[in-house]
């Protein structure tokens, strides 16, 4: 298998409850027909999740902690603490165990640990590819909009393919 798609922190708090990304209606559907096109083709799926601290939003076993969509059967879950979900051990080794030469991201939040996992990915020898309209963050000096286009303009810079997530297909 070559493509496999790896949501990173594509969990409730991010899209649901008191806090989600301002684009969270936008998001979401796009979310849901790529992993409904990679889970079609056969491609392997990969689910993050952060373990956020103890006042976090996110912290184990909290409603927003729950992936937004359920892993199925054979889709591995890994759990991180840190941005780069590299970080967290056997992730690559599962990626290698299923062949995958080419990484397809999506998921939360697009400056932190969308761009960290994505670099990491190049560096471990993987062609990356972000999922435009797949990828979304919270406002800060700019808006979540400019926000996640400016993380898509360093990403291409660093070598990574950005592409609109509805021509991604999974071969």
């Amino acid at each position: 298998m070559s493509f496999a798609l790896m949501f990173v922190d594509v969990q409730r708090n991010m899209l649901e409850g008191e806090f989600p990304v301002p684009e969270a209606d936008a998001v979401r559907p796009v979310l849901s027909g790529l992993l409904s096109r990679a889970r079609a083709a056969g491609a392997p799926v990969v689910h993050v999740l952060n373990d956020g601290s103890d006042i976090d939003p996110d912290r184990p076993h909290t409603p927003g902690w729950q992936p937004v969509f359920a892993a199925e059967p054979g889709e591995p879950v890994f759990r991180k603490t840190e941005p780069n979900a590299f970080s967290v051990p056997g992730l690559a080794a599962s990626l290698n165990g299923f062949g995958v030469r080419t990484l397809v991201v999506a998921g939360f939040q697009s400056e932190f640990c969308i761009a960290a996992t994505s670099r990491a990915a190049l560096e471990e020898g993987y062609d990356v590819v972000l999922a435009a309209g797949a990828h979304a963050t919270y406002p800060g000096s700019l808006s979540a909009p400019e926000t996640a286009a400016t993380v898509e303009r360093e990403l291409q810079a660093d070598g990574i393919k950005v592409s609109p997530a509805q021509d991604l297909v999974f071969r």
